[in-house]
Formats: structure tokens, sequence, C-alpha cells
């Protein structure tokens, strides 16, 4: 199992898990309890702590780059292209656009 750490403009949102038989996204109970802290997307409102997918959320995908920034990436990072959730946590802190930075717990 590996987790990443989801931020909304620096502030620590929640976690997002790959486990076995897939994903789960649960945002932190004091952003979650917090009504001025606004949900990370319109697929992922307050209105659950806790989402569960078999697949890569489609938000989090979305974040992903595409074509050649891709390729080179993981290229460069050795990853495989299929590997959504690895290319995520290896680039989702400094190559997004937007509020939402994804990084690696360690």
């Amino acid at each position: 199992m590996k987790t990443a750490r989801v931020f909304y403009n620096h502030d620590l949102a929640g976690e997002l898990r790959r486990e076995e038989n897939g994903f789960v996204f649960r945002y932190r109970d004091e952003y979650f309890r917090d009504p001025r802290k606004p949900p990370i997307s319109l697929s992922l409102p307050k209105s659950k702590p806790e989402y569960r997918s078999e697949q890569l959320f489609p938000f989090f995908y979305g974040l992903l780059s595409e074509g050649e920034t891709k390729a080179i990436q993981c290229r460069t990072l050795k990853i495989d292209e299929d590997d959504h959730f690895e290319r995520l946590i290896s680039t989702g802190s400094t190559a997004t656009i937007g509020a939402v930075t994804v990084e690696e717990a360690r």
C-alpha cells in the first residue's frame, strides 16, 4: 500500500492511497469539518470523508501530463507509463496546474 498526501493551496486536505483492490481518497478530519475549506474538486465533494474507486479517480488522472511531456517524465523518472499513481506521486508536487498538489507520504 502506498500513500500520497493531497494539498489544496498548500493546505493538507487529505490522503490518497493505492490499495490491493483500488484507490481510497480520504479528507483529513480537520479539513473535512472546516466549512471554510473547499472540496478539492467537484467530483470529490465534502459530503463524505472517504471515497473508493477501482481505478485512479478521474480528478487525479486529470492532473497528469500527456503526450511528449508524459513520455519524457516517464523516461527520466524510470516510471511505467501505465502506472498512473506512481506518475502522480512523482510529478504531482511540481507539475500540476491549479490549487491541488500531490506528494508521496513518507
